[in-house]
């Protein structure tokens, strides 16, 4: 076990992230569930993981990120028209709603509703904080929970 995150560490962490505007995009504190992230994995930008490394269970952290380095800079081209009739199965689509649809690798991928002109609907399959700078306000709960979980000594 370490006492510090490291770059192949998995961390419990509770965040908020907010925008330039100081409203809150997203935060576990909400619903009272920490989030589980495993360093190195891909999930997290090289950026945010390079924030994370040497905190310790039970630090906080504030920082900002520009968009390159949280969720991307917006991309047109992961906003794509389709016509009304492709969603009578699905239904008729709201305006900032999310849906799923069938990427070309078979997965499912979330699309927002940007548009809704005639027989044409536009969604933006760009994340939905992409092109946004972050603030991100961190608290390590705890490194390598599962580890720890694992190594427990049962008898004692």
């Amino acid at each position: 076990m370490t006492d510090s995150v490291q770059s192949n560490s998995a961390v419990l962490v509770h965040f908020t992230l907010k925008l330039d505007d100081g409203s809150t995009a997203e935060s576990t504190r909400n619903n009272g569930k920490p989030a589980l992230f495993s360093l190195g994995d891909g999930s997290l930008s090289d950026a945010l993981e390079a924030e994370l490394i040497g905190l310790r269970a039970g630090e906080t952290k504030a920082f900002t990120l520009t968009p390159d380095a949280a969720f991307g800079p917006t991309s047109p081209d992961l906003i794509q028209y389709f016509s009304r009739r492709d969603f009578t199965q699905a239904g008729e689509p709201e305006i900032g709603a999310i849906m799923l649809f069938s990427g070309r690798d078979g997965n499912e991928v979330p699309g927002v509703i940007r548009e809704i002109s005639g027989d044409s609907i536009t969604v933006d399959f760009n994340h939905p904080l992409a092109g946004q700078t972050i603030h991100f306000e961190v608290e390590v709960l705890s490194i390598d929970p599962a580890l720890e979980a694992t190594n427990a000594n049962p008898a004692g």
